[in-house]
């Protein structure tokens, strides 16, 4: 009976994911096609985010197409294996679109990853006052691909996250079936809720960028967005490492996973202040808002970073009250 609701449970997750994963695989075959008969991709043919997210599909497809396999080799270490599998293909694919995939405008060809960056680099036609005037980098030199590719970093981190996340949902779920020890069950539906609208605010910062203008100070929709984005990512992984150590001591349980999610939060600050070359987007004007000496972060930004540990030790405190 346990085989057949793993098999049932399977095939649906295995649906959900390829359905969800449509867009960003068609994004792929469609630059894949025009490499295979052009050798190029032209700049208006271009998916703007086929890189992170078409490698990030592929992985995830992939972890949960071995989930029975490796959920009978490996018992209950068949989420570090999904994982590790995911993780070899994110990367390689990632790698090869980077370096493989060209793109061309009227003036030259560049490398997919050069690319990228321009257009990070580069807001929307139409807005005003760019964030060109705190970087150093001209666009001469990013086409040419004379720039630190570590703005990379954060693109980086959330796809990891991502996969560690959906991964961890769609084995612990399945592991819960096999093994009908329901410890977990709180821990991943919670990790199912901030995965899903994590993923949901990653989407909708691609087709919108939270409406930035091109301005280094944000409007206030901008600023709720962002502060949103970069705390539930820090929900994210806190829950992520916190559904791990349901098991562990107390001060573990509560005091690890706020950690790791102020840690992750400051790592994202870390990717952007990369990709503006040592700045920061600022939220409005005032000491609260300003850049302290030596380390850029403002207070809101420390802040920002405290309430997403502060919410991750909350939650731990709700989970190992309800598992006692």
């Amino acid at each position: 009976m346990k085989t057949k609701n793993i098999t049932a449970y399977w095939l649906c997750s295995l649906a959900g994911i390829l359905i969800a994963s449509f867009y960003p695989l068609y994004m792929g075959v469609r630059v894949i096609s025009d490499m295979v008969r052009d050798g190029t991709v032209l700049k208006e043919n271009y998916p703007k985010y086929v890189i992170p997210y078409t490698p990030l599909a592929f992985s995830v497809i992939l972890g949960v197409l071995l989930m029975p396999l490796l959920i009978r080799v490996m018992k209950r270490a068949a989420v570090f294996g999904g994982t590790a599998v995911s993780l070899v293909a994110f990367f390689s694919a990632e790698f090869w679109f980077e370096r493989s995939i060209i793109v061309s405008t009227a003036e030259t060809t560049v490398k997919l990853e050069d690319w990228q960056m321009f257009m990070c680099y580069q807001p929307p036609d139409g807005w005003g006052k760019t964030v060109t005037e705190y970087k150093t980098h001209t666009a001469v030199e990013i086409l040419m691909g004379e720039y630190n590719p570590a703005f990379k970093l954060h693109f980086y981190l959330i796809s990891v996250l991502l996969i560690l996340s959906l991964l961890n949902c769609f084995y612990g779920f399945a592991q819960m079936i096999r093994t009908g020890n329901r410890s977990r069950k709180r821990a991943l539906i919670m990790q199912s809720i901030s995965t899903m609208a994590f993923l949901g605010l990653c989407i909708l910062a691609c087709f919108t960028a939270f409406w930035r203008d091109g301005n280094i100070k944000v409007s206030a929709l901008s600023a709720v967005l962002m502060s949103a984005f970069f705390i539930l990512m820090g929900l994210t992984a806190g829950i992520f490492s916190g559904s791990l150590l349901l098991n562990h001591k107390n001060a573990i349980l509560l005091w690890i996973p706020a950690i790791v999610s102020a840690s992750v939060t400051l790592l994202m600050y870390i990717g952007e202040m990369i990709l503006l070359h040592g700045h920061l987007y600022r939220f409005g004007s005032g000491f609260f808002f300003d850049g302290l000496p030596s380390i850029v972060l403002a207070p809101i930004d420390l802040l920002v970073i405290l309430v997403s540990g502060f919410l991750i030790y909350l939650l731990m405190r709700v989970l190992r009250k309800e598992n006692n």
